[in-house]
């Protein structure tokens, strides 16, 4: 470790570790906990909760590895299996106003016609609300078709672009969320809120790898941020060769 530097590069986990809501190969996990670990610290940030980066990662132990795990934009911060801080967005924003985008939010995607539609349309979590127009209960082929038909029909773009003229005055973000949601957050707890967590290491770098790095992308904010170095790769095997050139690895 003599040589390892104090650089931290900070990795979303849906499209530029994993594909969506799948496992990282033992090849990419293997490249990073081994070459990538050797020469700095590992973190990852993903607006999904611990439970499902743990599954996303195959398991605790791989987790438990990277030097900072960031759940939920960063609001949830781990460190070796250990919660160290969380936020509520229900005591920051308040019951009802959250009942007003949940039930605005249910009455819009209920005239929705996809391809398919299945269960869990909001998912509450700690620090934001998850909203899926497929629903969350999709097979992994429904979840695919879905991305295909959002791709050329614009389902949650539009989706943003109704909230945020509806909520205009709730202080509140709406921003695409991994393969098939959009993520609805207090402003400013988008993914750039995990990098007050690390001002204490005092990382002469930071590395930031996303593939929604585009405006109204979850990753937009954190990928301008110029605390961060910003790369925005297109899956996991890019993710891979950019580290590589980074790194001088062959």
């Amino acid at each position: 470790m003599s040589n390892r530097k104090n650089v931290l590069y900070l990795f979303d986990v849906d499209g530029t570790l994993t594909k969506p809501r799948q496992v990282i190969t033992e090849s990419l996990k293997n490249f990073l906990l081994n070459d990538v670990k050797s020469q700095a610290s590992l973190g990852l940030v993903s607006g999904s909760d611990y439970k499902k980066i743990v599954e996303q990662m195959g398991g605790e132990q791989v987790t438990n590895q990277f030097d900072h795990v960031f759940c939920e934009n960063g609001v949830a911060h781990y460190r070796r299996g250990e919660l160290k801080s969380t936020e509520s967005i229900l005591n920051y924003v308040g019951e009802q106003k959250l009942q007003a985008v949940i039930n605005f939010a249910l009455g819009y995607m209920s005239k929705l016609v996809l391809p398919a539609k299945r269960g869990n349309f909001v998912e509450f979590r700690s620090s934001m609300i998850n909203l899926c127009p497929v629903g969350r209960s999709c097979s992994q082929s429904e979840r695919d078709e879905f991305s295909l038909y959002d791709k050329e029909h614009k389902i949650r773009e539009k989706f943003v672009e109704t909230l945020r003229n509806e909520f205009k005055d709730y202080e509140l973000s709406f921003a695409l969320g991994g393969q098939i949601s959009v993520d609805v957050f207090p402003k400013g707890w988008d993914k750039t809120y995990c990098l007050r967590h690390v001002s204490d290491f005092n990382y002469d770098e930071i590395h930031f790898f996303g593939d929604k790095t585009m405006a109204g992308g979850n990753d937009y904010e954190i990928y301008h941020d110029p605390r961060t170095i910003g790369y925005t790769v297109t899956s996991p095997d890019d993710t891979k060769e950019k580290l590589k050139q980074i790194l001088n690895i062959a």
